[in-house]
């Protein structure tokens, strides 16, 4: 049986690392070289840095965090916030990202998706979708949860498939950072239409609902609070994974 990826979310502005609650109220956690290599020498399979305010006002500014990282740790990294052009990606690559993560630019110019895909290899393309539940649909998201675009996250995902994203990771907002628990429902519907590989997002709190997860075809689960606040340590999490048979 194959594992499930554990990867480290660090969502970052300015310079601090952060966490929020359903995308919102951020609260400084600490410097993201710091915890960046505490994951690492913890045995992180993947670590994914996203500058939550890009988009916003237009930059990325984790260039210099990313290849000071990259020094140093030896695990895939991937970077999102604000890559809105070739030039963008070919920026992160040079600074030392394996993948580049895409939301906003992706919705507002969905060949986007393939320009990337054709130029860099679809296994450095990850499309993020910010998933809130509004009325009995799951709707998609941009700019870090703040704005709608009226996509269903069915069709959307289908649409990166077909535009050759290589990777996608689902972030429920409803959930993210709450630690009540994976949206299961969510969960089988992504089962159910995605084909490539999926990492899920949001509401991870403990141990059992990283095992919950497993029972899904979920490829990754990207971290944040679990870690931030040494709810478990990886070595644990690990070991409970290895436990399902």
């Amino acid at each position: 049986m194959k594992k499930t990826r554990i990867i480290a979310r660090l969502d970052i502005k300015g310079e601090n690392l952060i966490k929020s609650i359903n995308l919102e109220g951020l609260k400084k956690v600490g410097l993201p070289q710091t915890f960046a290599k505490k994951y690492y020498e913890a045995n992180i399979d993947e670590l994914i840095f996203v500058d939550t305010v890009a988009t916003l006002y237009g930059r990325n500014q984790l260039q210099k965090i990313i290849f000071e990282a990259s020094k140093e740790i030896f695990v895939p990294l991937t970077i999102g916030g604000g890559i809105r052009s070739i030039r963008d990606a070919e920026n992160s690559f040079m600074a030392g990202a394996d993948k580049i993560l895409i939301n906003s630019q992706a919705v507002k110019n969905p060949n986007f998706i393939y320009e990337l895909s054709k130029k860099f290899g679809n296994q450095s393309i990850v499309i993020n979708i910010e998933v809130k539940k509004i009325n009995k649909n799951w709707e998609v998201f941009i700019t870090n949860g703040r704005d709608r675009t009226g996509l269903e996250v069915e069709d959307w995902i289908k649409k990166c498939q077909d535009l050759g994203a290589g990777e996608i990771m689902v972030t429920s907002i409803d959930n993210e950072g709450t630690g009540k628990g994976p949206d299961l429902s969510l969960v089988k519907l992504i089962q159910n239409t995605a084909k490539l590989p999926v990492i899920y997002s949001g509401g991870i709190g403990n141990l059992e609902d990283i095992k919950d997860l497993c029972k899904y075809k979920i490829d990754a689960l990207a971290l944040s609070r679990v870690l931030h606040y040494n709810l478990h340590t990886i070595s644990e999490i690990k070991s409970s994974l290895n436990s399902i048979s």
